[in-house]
């Protein structure tokens, strides 16, 4: 037993050194930002909805509030609040050329919060993105900087670390940066795919293969194709003796022997980020919510410094004999495994044939119904897509237009396209000041407040789905979490937001006639008491004003006792 101890730490200490010397980044500079042991519940490039994951997700035990530390030396450069992404964030800028970034917090070092309190009173604007000078907050490696939490678009509480290139922004994978995580768990694979790639892997889709594991080895059946041209897809997980299922990181494709592609995901800037879409089978994630990861370029990625240059991954079979495939997946730690398998072209059949428009990677392409115009950039497709968009008349009262079909919201859309949409009947210069642009896309919709080219409503999207114009005359509302004139006892004032259609763009509430600073938490606007409302204070008035994304306006009046 000794000996395989003694074994596996020389083990992780070469594979450390290895790495260190691949990537030149400082080994055990920074801390754990935390003063629990580093527990993974997502690693840097997990798959994510139209990103990748850019940091490590630190586990706190499922509590909020724990003390978070400075990973190094350094001073805040930037704090930001928001309602969604990082909710509460703090920036800090190391001398080495790195920033590191800690997300999801509760609440910033006393004096910071209270530079930050002061300036969201002077703005009487909760949301900020602040910068800050070299000698306004110097912190040293371990002071606190803030307690944890679950804010923004947080799924449970946990502190989200990023390491970034201070000059770059590219986020940095900070497993490579010398954190001690046990990790002896290679990663697990559970299903193989394979893509005829004479057209798109849209088209006809991905094919399963079943995967066996023979001790060490996964292995499939041979797997016989019919078609020429082929690539794979890899469907695995790190597990990393952690029990969350990790984002993969490294993997190569050989055939024959020879090495046809390879990835790994070292670093990722938010510019970029948006790739994973054409990383991964789309349509797979967004219908099925299964994790496919390509082992191919598609025509469309440019996602830099991820895979390997001038290989793309497409097998091209030239004859029906049986070929070797072997894929190697790799973890930061170096532990591996690998599927060996065989590949063998039978039959051909007939390759996909365009029924509808051709919107192509590379191309700008605009495409027309009756009473809708959608126009892709040459950036907007990852692969080939046979675009099928057509009409249905509406059927809610609301609706004043068609509703137009845009293809599937199962097929990705790299960046905005401009959507043009008549109405179907005149309206009034009133009414189009109340028009948004619906985009169903199955899971959650899309709005955004019409803008106006003479007859036609103009918006602009990143997802495809079931487009609409809605005429939206309905006020929306905020409902207290106590009764009108109550006496309040508790720690926070809670208004619920509601409106029809679209969101809540702007909230204000103003405590006997002076803004209060109320936070956004998901669909809900808090209040935490402070001396702007003190104990024994009396009775108060709150007034509230809503606007949603029609540009409706409510304006609100309630009564409590404090």
């Amino acid at each position: 037993m000794k000996i395989f101890t003694r074994l596996m730490f020389i083990i992780c200490f070469i594979n450390s050194i290895i790495t260190q010397a691949q990537n030149n980044y400082p080994q055990n500079y920074f801390r754990n930002p935390l003063n629990i042991p580093m527990q993974l519940a997502a690693n840097f490039g997990a798959v994510r909805t139209n990103h990748f994951h850019m940091g490590l997700d630190l586990r706190t035990n499922s509590q909020e509030n724990l003390p978070v530390f400075a990973a190094a030396n350094g001073y805040v450069s930037r704090i930001k609040i928001e309602r969604y992404g990082f909710g509460n964030a703090i920036y800090i800028t190391h001398p080495n050329g790195y920033t590191t970034v800690y997300a999801h917090l509760n609440k910033y070092f006393d004096t910071l919060d209270e530079y930050v309190k002061s300036k969201q009173y002077k703005d009487e604007k909760w949301e900020q993105d602040i910068t800050f000078s070299p000698e306004q907050f110097p912190v040293n490696k371990g002071q606190q900087i803030a307690l944890s939490g679950n804010t923004g678009g947080s799924a449970g509480p946990h502190l989200h670390f990023e390491i970034r290139d201070t000059k770059t922004e590219e986020c940095l994978n900070p497993l490579l940066f010398g954190f001690t995580i046990p990790d002896n768990i290679a990663p697990v694979i559970s299903g193989l795919y394979w893509y005829d790639r004479r057209f798109s892997t849209y088209e006809p889709g991905a094919n399963g293969i079943t995967v066996k594991k023979t001790g060490s080895i996964y292995t499939t059946d041979v797997i016989r194709v019919n078609s020429p041209m082929i690539s794979f897809g890899i469907k695995a997980a790190d597990k990393a003796n952690q029990g969350f299922n990790l984002g993969i990181y490294k993997a190569e494709l050989l055939m024959d022997g020879k090495l046809v592609y390879g990835f790994s995901i070292d670093k990722v800037s938010y510019d970029d980020t948006r790739y994973e879409n054409g990383c991964i089978d789309y349509t797979k994630f967004a219908r099925d919510k299964m994790s496919i990861q390509h082992l191919s370029v598609l025509p469309g990625m440019k996602l830099q410094n991820y895979s390997i240059p001038n290989l793309t991954g497409i097998i091209d079979l030239q004859d029906e004999d049986v070929h070797n495939i072997e894929i190697i997946l790799k973890d930061v730690n170096g532990n591996k495994s690998r599927l060996i398998t065989k590949v063998q072209l039978s039959k051909i059949t007939d390759k996909v044939k365009a029924a509808n428009e051709m919107v192509m990677p590379n191309e700008e392409k605009k495409i027309t119904t009756e009473n809708a115009e959608i126009n892709f950039s040459k950036n907007a497709m990852y692969d080939a897509v046979n675009f099928n968009a057509y009409e249905k008349p509406g059927t809610h009262l609301n609706e004043v237009s068609n509703n137009i079909i845009l293809h599937s919201p199962y097929i990705p859309v790299h960046d905005t396209y401009t959507l043009r949409i008549k109405p179907n009947r005149k309206l009034s210069a009133q009414e189009k000041d109340k028009v948004i642009i619906l985009l169903d896309y199955g899971s959650d919709t899309d709005e955004v407040k019409a803008a106006w080219n003479g007859d036609w409503a103009e918006g602009k999207f990143n997802r495809l789905g079931t487009a609409k114009l809605i005429l939206d005359p309905n006020l929306p509302s905020a409902s207290p979490g106590w009764k009108e004139g109550a006496l309040v006892t508790s720690s926070s004032l809670r208004l619920k937001g509601k409106t029809q259609y679209g969101d809540i763009v702007s909230f204000r509430a103003e405590l006997d006639g002076k803004w209060l600073r109320f936070a956004r938490v998901k669909d809900d606007f808090v209040y935490v008491f402070d001396e702007k409302c003190p104990k024994g204070s009396g009775e108060h008035r709150l007034t509230v004003a809503t606007t949603n994304t029609a540009g409706n306006t409510n304006i609100q009046t309630f009564t409590f006792q404090r």
